[in-house]
């Protein structure tokens, strides 16, 4: 449980100490799940909690015009390194740098769940224009796979997976809250499975002798499937939301 993992903001701000893994070793998401996410007509788009900015390059790469919050400097920086085309300011959730009603829609990509949605609801409704869209977007592995079962019990549990995806509400000032999944696999070695281990804020803040336990836990679940071999493909689910304000 997300308890037992130590202090929730200590957690997100362990993530600037491996900025770097977290940029080499989390996916980006589906094509599918980001053209669901972003509506059509949107020109300027706040990617909000960007970290490295895997998400900010799919909006880039749509023609988009993309401003990226992001608390941590060091995920700043690596998120300016990777994806330039983004202004990329300090800020949070629950504080943006932005004028009122100044982005047409509001992506947030694996983060959601790391701040204080009533004051966030409340600040992201202040920033959108009339009938913009705020998107929740969550990478979760397919836990319908026998061998990443194992695998999640190798790993122990992230906050983000002990929350129900299916029920999962924006709320007002938002209109319904509607839901899209998609599925897909993302090739992958023991090595950058065991980085992007490493990568989570529970790993990184546990203590030496827990991080290798849990990390050579994982290398033995897929060294004892056989069927994986050297190089394999990690399933997942992308679970995403949105919901827009009145016009």
């Amino acid at each position: 449980m997300p308890g037992t993992h130590g202090d929730k903001a200590t957690r997100a701000r362990s993530f600037g100490a491996a900025a770097d893994l977290y940029e080499r070793a989390r996916p980006g998401y589906p094509d599918d799940a980001v053209d669901w996410l972003v509506p059509d007509g949107a020109r300027t788009v706040l990617d909000l909690g960007a970290g490295t900015g895997k998400l900010s390059r799919s909006l880039v790469g749509r023609g988009l015009d993309v401003i990226a919050i992001e608390p941590l400097p060091e995920m700043r920086a690596a998120l300016t390194a990777a994806v330039p085309e983004v202004r990329a300011l300090a800020g949070t959730a629950e504080q943006i740098p932005l004028a009122d009603a100044s982005v047409d829609a509001i992506t947030v990509a694996q983060a959601w769940h790391w701040v204080d949605p009533r004051r966030a609801t409340a600040e992201v409704a202040r920033v959108l224009r009339p009938g913009g869209t705020l998107g929740l977007i969550w990478n979760r592995r397919d836990d319908r796979v026998d061998w990443i079962v194992q695998l999640t019990k190798a790993m122990g549990s992230a906050e983000v997976e002990v929350m129900d995806m299916d029920a999962v509400e924006i709320g007002p000032p938002f209109g319904p809250t509607e839901s899209f999944v998609t599925e897909w696999s993302r090739p992958m070695d023991v090595d950058l499975l065991v980085e992007m281990t490493a990568s989570r804020s529970y790993v990184i803040t546990a203590t030496p002798r827990r991080r290798r336990e849990i990390l050579a836990g994982v290398r033995r679940v897929v060294e004892a499937d056989a069927h994986l071999g050297t190089d394999f493909t990690l399933p997942y689910r992308t679970y995403c939301y949105r919901a827009a304000l009145p016009t």
